[in-house]
This record gives C-alpha cells, structure tokens and sequence, in this order.
C-alpha cells in the first residue's frame, strides 16, 4: 500500500529530477523512490557477493584447486 506524502523540494532540485526522469523514461516519482530504497536500504537483503574479493596483480592460480594447499595459493 503507498503512502502519499508531501514534500517541498527546491526548485533547481526539481528541474535536475525532471530532467534526468525524461532522458531516462522514468518518472520522478520511481527516482526518488529508488534513492531511497538505496540509503535506506534493508541490511538484510543485500546481494551476494558475485566477484574477486581482491583484486590481484599478476600469475593466478587455477580457479578450482583440488590438490593444491590452500594455504600456498593465498601467500605465493
């Protein structure tokens, strides 16, 4: 269910909203919206972590070790 509230934004805010709504096809209502969704964002659900945690400069080791110490392939 939606809640209707409202808020007195300035004028130059407004016009920089509006803008970017038409060259995105998007209303300004969805932008505010989604910026608030992203501050106030439930810490529960957030996404999982997809890629390299670090990133690493040079020979990488195979991506599926099976007989490699794990230890050797994170301090060589």
């Amino acid at each position: 269910m939606a809640v209707r509230t409202t808020v007195d934004i300035p004028e130059p805010l407004h016009d920089r909203l509006r803008h970017r709504a038409e060259r995105s096809g998007t209303s300004i209502r969805s932008l505010i919206v989604n910026a608030l969704e992203q501050v106030y964002e439930d810490p529960g659900k957030k996404a999982p972590v997809t890629g390299p945690l670090v990133l690493a400069k040079g020979k990488r080791g195979p991506q599926f070790p099976r007989d490699e110490n794990p230890h050797d392939l994170v301090f060589s």
